[in-house]
């Protein structure tokens, strides 16, 4: 990853997807959200692999209302709005989502807002209309409470989802593959606005998963992906106790 700034009050990188997102060009979608390998977008064929990841995952369908949680610029939903009937996007960056509406917005199937995703999840005036709901690359930068609030709001509020899909996790146990040869420094690995954002284990997030009402299914990309060696994915369906 690149761009990312040290911190006036920590010793170790952080970084704004925001004002990142304010200094690319207005037309670089993938460098826009970082989806970038050394600063470099990743190729279209890694794109490929994670729309058609997604699209599995959540076995889409021509009927499904998709809700797409920290969607940045909507590059990616655009690539996912083909597979359903409807998709809603929403980002915490008033920029990332201006960019949206103007390049990928196709009201009022398609449409994004600006807002975080936990307080959407507990405000949305109609949970009921989603089926699916992903996050992909972003869950790392909530917030802990943050992220236990989004579990527990979609499993209470969003009563005909079934699954979520949330990719591209820093896995804590392969933290060191990341970061070597140098060491994470204290508190890194726990603070939503460092580098990577927060790395869990599959145990951890497993657990705070079922604490929502919801089992933990977990992959890894292809071996060939840019970031499989550090990150794994989640599929979350209803518990026996939530469903």
């Amino acid at each position: 990853m690149s761009n990312a700034t040290p911190s006036p009050d920590r010793s170790y990188p952080t970084v704004d997807y925001d004002a990142h997102a304010r200094t690319c060009p207005p037309d670089a979608f993938w460098a826009q959200v970082k989806r970038t390998v050394h600063g470099r977008p990743v190729s279209e064929e890694q794109i490929e692999w994670i729309v058609g990841e997604i699209k599995r995952q959540l076995t889409l369908a021509p009927e499904d209302v998709v809700l797409d949680l920290a969607c940045g610029n909507g590059a990616l939903s655009h690539r996912l709005s083909d597979a359903c009937a409807a998709l809603a996007g929403v980002d915490i960056s008033e920029y990332l989502i201006e960019v949206a509406n103007r390049h990928f917005a196709e009201p009022p199937r398609v449409t994004f807002a600006a807002q975080g995703a936990a307080q959407y999840a507990a405000t949305v005036a109609d949970p009921q209309r989603f089926t699916k709901v992903l996050c992909y690359g972003s869950f790392a930068y909530f917030s802990e409470d943050d992220a236990r609030a989004t579990l527990h709001a979609l499993s209470e509020r969003f009563v005909n989802v079934r699954s979520v899909f949330i990719g591209n996790l820093p896995d804590r146990d392969r933290a060191t593959a990341f970061y070597a040869p140098r060491e994470p420094q204290s508190g890194e690995l726990d603070d939503p606005r460092a580098q990577i954002g927060i790395w869990r284990t599959r145990e951890a997030f497993a657990q705070m998963a079922a604490a929502a009402g919801w089992d933990a299914q977990f992959s890894t990309m292809p071996g060939g992906f840019f970031s499989v060696h550090y990150r794994y994915d989640v599929l979350l369906r209803r518990s026996v106790q939530g469903a």
